[in-house]
């Protein structure tokens, strides 16, 4: 019992250094949403920070391949944070031109814009299953999955639900991630 509870302090600390981490791109994100008309707000782009890498890594938002077609081609937060904020914003118009939830948008970061047409013909409201199906059907094997291989994925979100992923398939749990932290987010930069 004393494990678990060692344990469980633990993540709470490891938790709350990350948000703190994030936070210190706080100034960054709201230089860049003030300089462009944008729906995008400071809490979303921190939470999806919070979601792609901690705060830890040069392209903090994951961005390069919006940018560039290419993973790992922007190495510093400013501009990985600009492309971020840039890709979200573009998915923001485009899911309320389309009709659909912004939550398809905030997945559409992490399979590319043509989710939002499939959201749009397929009940125009962002569900996992929804997500499952595309990644699997759709973004899989146009990377080369095509026979639906899967790996095991563990997260807050994905235990309660297969816990798994396609390879080559995008995070379908990614719009569910970044809303499960904008709670933690709040949470933890309350204190």
């Amino acid at each position: 019992m004393l494990a678990v509870f060692l344990f469980a302090v633990y993540k709470v600390y490891h938790i709350h250094q990350d948000v703190k981490q994030v936070m210190t791109y706080q100034p960054m994100v709201r230089e860049v949403l003030s300089e462009r008309d944008t729906p995008a707000n400071e809490e979303l782009v921190l939470a999806m920070i919070y979601t792609e890498t901690k705060g830890k890594e040069g392209d903090v938002m994951q961005s390069s391949e919006s940018a560039s077609g290419t993973t790992n081609t922007i190495n510093d937060n400013a501009s990985s944070i600009r492309q971020g904020i840039q890709t979200l914003t573009e998915n923001l118009y485009l899911a309320q031109e389309k009709g659909v939830d912004v939550w398809t948008a905030v997945q559409a970061y992490n399979f590319g814009p043509a989710y939002i047409d499939f959201i749009a013909r397929n009940g125009k409201e962002n569900t996992l299953a929804l997500a499952k199906q595309y990644s699997r059907e759709t973004v899989a094997p146009i990377l080369g999955n095509t026979t639906g291989k899967t790996y095991t994925y563990i997260n807050p979100i994905s235990i309660f639900h297969g816990a798994e992923l396609y390879e080559n398939g995008g995070n379908y749990y990614y719009s569910r991630q970044v809303q499960f932290n904008l709670y933690i987010m709040k949470f933890f930069n309350f204190f």
